[in-house]
Formats: C-alpha cells, structure tokens, sequence
C-alpha cells in the first residue's frame, strides 16, 4: 500500500531517498539506524535508541495522530528519521515538535534540510501553526539546517543539558511560524 505521504526526493549530490512514514516492518532497519549513530549525537536523544525494547515499542504502538515519524530511505536502508510531536489537548495543542537524526554519512546532503520541510508541509496539513525544536548551541550544521526551514532562534538557555563528557551545554529554541512559513 502507498501511504500518501510517501514520495521520492533528490539530495544535493543528485543522490535519491524515498521519504515515507513508519510502519512497523521497519523494526530491524530502525535498529540498525540507530546503532549507527555516534554515541556523541545520540547523547542529544530523548531515549536509548540502542535498546530494542524503545524500538520495539516505537513499531508496534504507532499514532500518526500523536507522533508522526517520517523515515528516509536509501534502497531498503534508513538514512534519516523526522519525528513530528502533537499535543491533542490544551494550550500547545497548536504546536509541534520536530525532531531529526541523519546517518553520518548522509551529513552535508541536504537530508536534514529535506526532512524539516517535509515535516513543516505536514504541519500545515495537521492544522498546526507552530513548530518547536530544541538544539544544541554547539551543533551550527543542525542550526542553520533550521533556519533554511524557516525556524529561528527564539532563546538560548545556558548550561541546561549535559554533553556526553557531563559538561553543561546551552540549548537553543528554535521556532517556525508554520502558517508565515507555508500559509
């Protein structure tokens, strides 16, 4: 079956990737995304990617509704994973958050810039009129990925998180106003 999102794209080095949401066939091929991440990115993830119990869960409990989780392939592998965050209910319920990891080797491609504007597309779709990521003021590449999306930095707060050495690091908030950006 074709989900409607589904759709082939050309990166900068002419290089092609099918961006599709996230079925739970996906298991393996997420784990092995993952695992391929350095231990100095994934610091900056929400959970232990590495542990197929996180995996398992993300696969078998989907809700395009809540989560929708955008995946780049390359051939029959996972080279990027957009995840666009939805409140259903009270006073963020207007606002998304994003979420992107690109393979090493996929880095400097124009995956990552691809991903956010798929994602920013998809906001307008789900009616939302905000999107949110929170990055860290020590990656300028993720930044400026941003920006050319249409986010901009809303603030800088200091020392918030710890880098893998358990140093503090700052947090920059970006924000795009998704109806200014696509409206």
């Amino acid at each position: 079956m074709v989900h409607p999102y589904e759709k082939e794209a050309k990166l900068k080095d002419g290089s092609r990737v099918l961006l599709r949401p996230m079925v739970a066939e996906d298991r393996e091929k997420l784990m092995a995304f993952f695992q391929a991440i350095p231990q100095e990115e994934r610091i900056y993830l929400r959970h232990d990617v590495t542990d197929p119990e996180i995996i398992k869960s993300w696969t078998e409990r989907i809700d395009y509704t809540r989560v929708f989780p955008l995946l780049a392939l390359a051939g029959d592998r996972v080279v990027g994973d957009a995840t666009l965050h939805r409140i259903p209910y009270g006073w963020k319920r207007h606002i998304g958050t994003v979420r992107v990891v690109v393979a090493a080797d996929y880095h400097d491609r124009g995956l990552g810039t691809l991903l956010v504007h798929e994602i920013v597309e998809l906001a307008t779709e789900f009616s939302l009129e905000k999107l949110w990521a929170e990055l860290p003021l020590t990656a300028p590449g993720a930044l400026a990925l941003f920006r050319k999306a249409g986010f901009s930095s809303k603030a800088v707060i200091e020392g918030l998180v710890k880098d893998l050495h358990g140093r503090n690091t700052d947090v920059v908030i970006m924000v795009c106003d998704v109806g200014a950006q696509y409206g």
